[in-house]
């Protein structure tokens, strides 16, 4: 669906928390403070009725006491390029509009993200990265009497479960103005993720290092090829289909299965070179897998990149089993150890991901993003408000156990992908 045009009901306000906030450097740790982390994780919520833009507002400047560094702004530190957070209450941006469309005639489209989408997020005017708050949000009142609410966390500060963390307080804190407790305290220290001394890589990180090759950059092609997004929702019964594929050899998780099979899917539809290697890379929450956990309400970047390797070839001829494997060695190796040796490795040079010939997945389910309520029901939709060469996991509003997939593939190649991304007997064998 092409959204038509907003109109701004007034200008963008800039949400201080409503109370004093501590004001000095925040640290960010090395998983925080990555090169390819300098953008903005941005969902999209459509809501079936609309909260008044005071109430989003009054609301908005509560969870900024418990959350002040998202009414910061990030800095260079003194040390050159490392980013820090200048906890100064600036404040985030709120901006209030209206679009003549309703949430029906979303919700009929809403399966393909369309460029227009990108209308329904506040566009802040800034000379780089640094000088954009570290959340915008907007909100769009729509003709039906629903709301689009678009939101844009800047990745350096937190990951997905960290966005999930602080939505559900947000929303908490709008149905229940004078009583919503929340459920955890944000913690914002990120000492607990500094590198070692003296410093140890344990590891080969082939998630960072990128292989010889013959062939051509599998990623340049990508990048100069017009994009089309395919968006596919597996059922649970079809997901039981891919894991059924792996029994008795070996028990997967959902997530397992079908990143094994989108994987495959994604490598036979564009056809690389047989002897080409392709990876892998998806996160891994690392909350739970470090000694000593990290503590309760952690919201800052705890994730790492597993990275499954193969050959084209293999990759495109595996089966469940092959495959799955592949996916759950890659996940088993993140332990503490590793991501120790992650932190160091960053710490001694800016290391990037190797994307030259690899699909990255980004798992949204399991989060509860999907449960965001701030007081008159649940959302419609939640997803992004664009598609990207990334591939994102998605959850399915109103069932548990689906899930979308959605990633944008070469426009030449987005219906071979299709068809092998379809769950049938002939195409998992």
């Amino acid at each position: 669906m092409e959204v038509p045009d907003c109109y701004y009901i007034k200008p963008p306000l800039l949400v201080r928390p409503c109370n004093p906030t501590p004001c000095h450097s925040l640290y960010l740790s090395n998983l925080d403070d990555q090169p390819f982390l300098r953008f903005s994780i941005k969902y999209l919520y459509v809501y079936r009725r609309s909260v008044p833009g005071a109430a989003l507002a009054a609301s908005l400047a509560k969870a900024l006491v418990e959350y002040y560094p998202l009414a910061g702004r990030l800095v260079r530190s003194s040390a050159g390029e490392k980013l820090e957070i200048e906890c100064n209450a600036q404040g985030a941006v709120l901006a209030e509009a209206y679009a003549e469309f309703t949430a029906d005639e979303f919700l009929r489209a809403s399966a393909r993200p369309h460029q227009s989408w990108r209308k329904l997020l506040y566009r802040q005017t800034a000379e780089s990265f640094l000088d954009v708050p570290p959340l915008v949000v907007q909100v769009t009142h729509l003709s039906c009497g629903g709301m689009v609410l678009c939101t844009a966390f800047n990745h350096c500060i937190c990951d997905a479960v960290g966005t999930a963390q602080f939505l559900h307080a947000w929303a908490l804190l709008t149905a229940k103005p004078s009583g919503g407790v929340l459920p955890v305290a944000a913690f914002h220290g990120r000492g607990l993720l500094k590198p070692r001394e003296p410093q140890r890589i344990d590891f080969p990180h082939s998630e960072f290092t990128r292989p010889e090759q013959e062939h051509d950059d599998l990623a340049q092609f990508l990048l100069s090829q017009p994009l089309s997004p395919v968006s596919i929702t597996f059922t649970a019964a079809q997901i039981l289909h891919l894991k059924k594929q792996c029994v008795p050899l070996l028990k997967c998780t959902s997530f397992e299965a079908l990143a094994w099979h989108v994987w495959r899917s994604w490598v036979r539809a564009l056809d690389p070179p047989p002897a080409l290697r392709v990876k892998l890379l998806f996160s891994v929450n690392v909350r739970r897998r470090l000694t000593p956990e990290l503590p309760a309400g952690y919201y800052g970047n705890a994730f790492v990149l597993a990275c499954a390797e193969t050959s084209a070839a293999e990759l495109a001829a595996s089966g469940a089993s092959m495959g799955v494997r592949l996916v759950q060695a890659a996940k088993d190796a993140v332990d503490d150890d590793h991501v120790r040796s992650v932190v160091d490795l960053l710490e001694q040079r800016r290391a990037q991901p190797d994307l030259s010939a690899s699909l990255v997945i980004s798992p949204w389910t399991k989060l509860g993003l999907e449960e965001v309520d701030f007081g008159d029901g649940r959302p419609a939709h939640m997803g992004p408000v664009a598609s990207e060469i990334y591939c994102l996991f998605l959850p399915v509003v109103g069932d548990l156990n689906a899930f979308t997939m959605l990633v944008s593939v070469p426009q030449g190649v987005a219906d071979k992908f299709r068809h092998y991304c379809t769950i049938n007997d002939s195409n998992e064998k």
